[in-house]
């Protein structure tokens, strides 16, 4: 059996989490494979609402088991609160043994969290607009092999190491003009660490690959965006960690052979949280619509999300990078009721038109070249069956399936898990 992967072609806030959870029915295992709690995968179902942080989306699935997998960042902290949120509501994964942490996922430390802080305070204005969850210091000391993995915490030496690991990050923070307070924090990290040894551990790539060669089915969930990928996104304004399907293989274990289907996830319109080039935003009064009916404010930050039309070149480049073989999309509900709605097909790069995201994006800003398609007004939150679908839909729908030369196999109207249409 083949490894399939679903991740975000836009700048993350797509939907993944929702439709991981409409897709894991098909699957054995559901395996995260990169990020950190800087994700907010909401998940809605049965007129309930949950935000996921750092557990699979497949959680909910009485089929599936889940796995977070070695790429992934953990803030125990964070997952003991989302653990105990999903007990009290009636679900305990470790107790049904559903839940499994690749022993080679590294840890988020207190101290972490305040190097992230510290770091956006100093740059002031010019800073990356990070979630200051301890992501990108966590993944630094990992590239440094300073980091500290979660099998660690069974090992003697464990807080051996840890203090080795706080003592550096308490040089580097006297560097900032930043004040904090280490001893409450470190108390409820210690607290969460004893929560994380109840949790099965395991080794992850032969955990996923056992699976593989069992002729299981096996879902990678990515969190984020392509577009903020650390190679390929809009860098420096990026998270840290590789969003895109090659990260699937190196946050699992597995071999780029065993990828079967790559389902990318895009909003019938685009949105981006914190700083960064967003070619087609609407700093205006539509931009604050789109908001509007569309909530966009972040799960996991609460932040406002910039708001824009739908950028064909960001979506083709990322179909490329991640070899896309079908897409799903999500928020065509939020359109309704526009008379018409715009796609951007090529950009104004310094006089050249050009239909493809050039190096220097987030230093010279290209200017959008849009065309208009006719908008519709229907209510699509009811609608359950594709003939329901409004022909200047089914117009939109075509027409981006023929300039991505890819098909659209899902339609989202809406939150919910019911409010999602198969196509094909």
């Amino acid at each position: 059996m083949a490894v399939d992967v679903l991740l975000g072609l836009q700048w993350g806030d797509e939907g993944k989490g929702k439709i991981v959870d409409v897709l894991c029915p098909n699957y054995d295992l559901v395996a995260r494979f990169q990020g950190g709690p800087n994700a907010g995968h909401t998940l809605e179902f049965d007129g309930k609402k949950f935000v996921l942080n750092t557990i699979p989306s497949g959680i909910f699935n009485n089929r599936s088991l889940n796995l977070i997998g070695n790429g992934v960042v953990i803030d125990p902290i964070i997952l003991k609160r989302e653990l105990t949120q999903l007990k009290v509501a009636g679900y305990d994964p470790v107790v049904s043994q559903k839940l499994f942490i690749a022993k080679k996922a590294h840890l988020i430390l207190p101290t972490h969290q305040l190097l992230d802080a510290a770091n956006e305070q100093k740059m002031g204005e010019a800073k990356i607009g990070s979630t200051l969850k301890g992501i990108g210091p966590t993944y630094m000391d990992k590239t440094g092999r300073n980091g500290l993995r979660v099998g660690d915490i069974h090992l003697s030496d464990f807080m051996a190491k840890y203090k080795k690991l706080v003592e550096k990050h308490q040089s580097i923070l006297k560097n900032y003009a930043f004040e904090y307070d280490l001893a409450e924090k470190e108390k409820i990290f210690f607290e969460a660490i004893e929560f994380l040894k109840t949790i099965p551990l395991v080794d992850g790539e032969h955990f996923v690959n056992h699976y593989i060669r069992s002729g299981k089915s096996v879902l990678a969930e990515g969190a984020q965006g392509t577009m903020l990928d650390i190679d390929f996104g809009s860098y420096p304004f990026v998270t840290s960690s590789n969003t895109t399907t090659a990260g699937a293989c190196t946050g699992l274990g597995i071999a780029p052979k065993t990828i079967g289907a790559v389902i990318g996830i895009f909003k019938a319109y685009c949105t981006r949280v914190g700083g960064g080039p967003f070619p087609t935003e609407l700093d205006n009064e539509i931009g604050e619509q789109l908001r509007k009916i569309g909530h966009e404010f972040g799960a996991t930050t609460g932040r406002a999300r910039r708001c824009g039309w739908i950028d064909l070149p960001a979506l083709k480049y990322a179909i490329m990078l991640n070899g896309v073989t079908e897409l799903v999309m999500t928020k065509a509900d939020v359109l309704s009721g526009f008379d018409d709605i715009y796609v951007c097909t090529h950009y104004d790069y310094e006089g050249q038109t050009i239909d493809y995201m050039p190096y220097d994006i987030s230093t010279i800003a290209p200017k959008p070249i849009l065309e208009k398609v006719a908008g519709w007004h229907e209510d699509l939150t009811n609608i359950h069956q594709m003939h329901q679908i409004p022909q200047k839909l089914w117009d939109y729908i075509h027409y981006l399936e023929s300039a991505l030369d890819t098909p659209i196999t899902y339609l989202s109207v809406g939150p919910d898990r019911s409010q999602t249409l198969k196509l094909k």
